[in-house]
Parts: C-alpha cells; sequence; structure tokens
C-alpha cells in the first residue's frame, strides 16, 4: 500500500531525477567485507535455495537475477499462512508475511555467502526496521529465512563480523529466522523492474541497486537478467 501511495508521489512530483542507492554504510563507496565463514563452492553442479527479505521485491528480484550462478530468483511471500500470500492483503502489513524472493542458485558457481554478502551491499539496508526506503510496514522488513544449520551458522556469523567490523552506520536489524514455506507473488510482480525500466519507482529506487552491483562486483555481474518464466493463459 505504502509503495503505492509513494508511485503517485512520484507521479505528482516528478522526483526521478533523484535516482539514488540508499545505504548506510560506513564506506559507501566500497561493498560490505565477504564473510569470514562461508560454504566452500561445491565440486560438481547443483540447485540450491535460498529465502531473503529485504524491501520491496521487484528490487531484490532485480539485483539477484543479475548475479552469476543464479538460475531463479522468484519473487513472493513468507512469514504467514497461504491464504493471506496476496499482495492486497500483505499490504495490510498485518499478515506476517513479508515481501521475500526465493533465489535457486547453482553452489558450484556461487557460494550462500556471496548472496549474502550481495544482499548486504547493494539489495537491502540492514538497519532499517520494517522500513526499506521508501517503504513502510512489517512486509518490508528484512530476514533472511535459513533452510538448514548450515544457512543459520553462515548467515548468524556474517551478521556477527559485519557489527564487529562496524561495517553499517547504525544498528543491524535484519532477523535469522527458521524458513516458512514461500509463495510465489501474482505473475504481474514477476520480472517487474526489467519489464518497466521507465517506472519512476524502478529508476529511483532499484535501477541504482543494479547498478551498484555491476560496479562493486563486476566478476559476479551478469548483464542478461534470468528472467522467471511466468505461464499465460
Amino acid at each position: 500500500m505504502m509503495r503505492k501511495i509513494y508511485l503517485a508521489m512520484l507521479l505528482i512530483g516528478g522526483v526521478a531525477a533523484f535516482a539514488h542507492f540508499h545505504r548506510a554504510v560506513a564506506d559507501p563507496a566500497m561493498p560490505v567485507p565477504a564473510p569470514a565463514v562461508d560454504a566452500p563452492l561445491a565440486k560438481t553442479p547443483g540447485s540450491e535455495t535460498a529465502i531473503l527479505s529485504g524491501g520491496c521485491f521487484w528490487g531484490m528480484q532485480a539485483v539477484f537475477q543479475h548475479v552469476k550462478g543464479v538460475k531463479d530468483a522468484v519473487a513472493g511471500y513468507t512469514g504467514g499462512a497461504a491464504a493471506t500470500a496476496e499482495y492486497e492483503v500483505v499490504s495490510t502489513g498485518e499478515t506476517g508475511h513479508a515481501e521475500s524472493i526465493k533465489i535457486t542458485y547453482d553452489p558450484s558457481v556461487v557460494s550462500y555467502g556471496t548472496l549474502l554478502r550481495v544482499y548486504f551491499s547493494v539489495a537491502t539496508d540492514p538497519t532499517e526496521l520494517n522500513f526499506q526506503t521508501p517503504d513502510t510496514g512489517t512486509q518490508y522488513r528484512g530476514e533472511i529465512w535459513v533452510a538448514d544449520p548450515d544457512q543459520r551458522r553462515i548467515a548468524a556469523a556474517y551478521i556477527s563480523q559485519l557489527k564487529a567490523a562496524h561495517a553499517f552506520d547504525a544498528p543491524i536489524v535484519t532477523r535469522v529466522d527458521a524458513a516458512m514455506p514461500f509463495y510465489p507473488a501474482e505473475a504481474y510482480h514477476q520480472n517487474y523492474a526489467t519489464l518497466n525500466p521507465d517506472s519512476m519507482y524502478i529508476a529511483t529506487y532499484d535501477a541504482p541497486k543494479v547498478r551498484a552491483l555491476a560496479q562493486f562486483f563486476p566478476s559476479l555481474y551478469v548483464a542478461r537478467p534470468v528472467l522467471v518464466q511466468v505461464a499465460t493463459d
């Protein structure tokens, strides 16, 4: 709901010229440090999943669709019940759901820790509680949904590392919780940033994240995004 209100404000105020990449990092010109604790790259190709929440799923999806080794990045909802996994209901902020993405990746190409480094460096601001510029509500909270003990170990150690390094100018409030069922969002939300590059919201808040990915992680950046295959009637 807040995103709809802000879209209207953009149309009225015409503030696309103020496109920026919002970060609370101590050094805005650099990505956050690499994780000291991580899983080694697998010896053979395969598929693993990671579920992350960190604000509007349009921008989160756009970032990870450009990461080398990512096979799929689906926008959706997690944290609540199946019956409430609908955009208009989730937008009330009362369902327990967070806008999320489910990433399927090849662990022989990119590690879980590297995905978290991208997450903290360019996809989200982990110092914003139930808020992610410019959107407000519990559905925009930062949360890492861990699927197994290894993911929990890596995520918890990384957050501790970033806190100890004072990588951010404010406390990290990103949560680490056990994975809950993930529900894909409506078809019109999938690939939204790619399909709507002229949207003022995308140009102002999401496109800068993708540009930052290319700048900070040139060896990980893939110019052509891996798009979600949406069924058509």
